[in-house]
């Protein structure tokens, strides 16, 4: 039998759905590519059924697993995509060759004065002007990141209506001169989506996020940019990619 906690603060079915994706994950069900039945999971879990079927739901509607009236509930085999996270990573050509289209979409941004930790990124004095971008990414038409990245102000004042004419922060970097960046430093945690990340990626409450919090200088190391990325982590595996050379400076 396994537990869930019931003074976590967390809701039974969430902590259930939580634990049924893991199991998936590490290939629990792979023999009959279906979940055991809801009395099976509600004796396994300690709870009643209507929990269970709300674990369930929810992971139906991320559409990790199908449930099948009369048949059973089946397990969604859907390849995740790779993302590869090195010295030149970019949206743009880290899904290369596994879709067929992709967009990125502007949702929000704004000049604003810089929180602590985002002044500390991208070197500046306290409260300094940053631009501040959202954005949505998308592949073959299924939303899969959702980042928030800015830049200084100062020094790209204009930076949300070049997004407009570029529509890529590689290109508009290079409108101003920059020719070149590098990823310095990316750190990489999971966390349980928060509302707006639920809504942008079309997600189901509870479902699991990745979050790559991640600064990109310029050759010299002078920062360009600092970014929060939000992947679904049903759609999207990182790999961390040591292989590309460094450049000379």
């Amino acid at each position: 039998m396994e537990f869930v906690e019931r003074r976590s603060g967390i809701s039974l079915w969430r902590q259930i759905a939580d634990q049924i994706r893991i199991a998936i994950s590490n290939g629990e069900y792979d023999d009959r590519n279906m979940l055991p039945g809801e009395i099976a999971l509600a004796k396994r879990f300690n709870v009643n059924r209507h929990t269970v079927r709300s674990a369930i739901a929810s992971l139906a509607r991320e559409g990790v697993v199908r449930v099948e009236q009369g048949r059973g509930t089946f397990i969604t085999r859907r390849k995740r995509l790779q993302y590869p996270i090195g010295r030149r990573t970019r949206f743009s050509e880290g899904l290369a060759g596994q879709i067929r289209s992709r967009d990125r979409v502007l949702k929000d941004h704004g000049l604003q004065p810089a929180p602590s930790h985002v002044s500390r990124a991208l070197a500046l004095e306290p409260g300094a002007t940053v631009v501040r971008l959202e954005t949505v990414n998308t592949a073959d038409k299924l939303p899969v990141s959702r980042a928030i990245s800015w830049f200084d102000g100062n020094r790209f004042p204009d930076f949300a209506d070049r997004y407009e004419k570029y529509h890529s922060i590689t290109a508009i970097l290079k409108s101003y001169g920059i020719k070149d960046y590098l990823r310095v430093s990316t750190r990489i945690s999971a966390h349980h989506a928060d509302p707006t990340t639920l809504k942008d990626l079309q997600l189901s409450p509870g479902a699991i996020m990745l979050r790559t919090e991640a600064i990109n200088a310029e050759i010299g190391g002078r920062p360009v940019e600092y970014s929060n990325t939000f992947f679904a982590a049903d759609r999207i595996e990182l790999d961390i990619d040591h292989s590309a050379p460094v450049p000379a400076n």
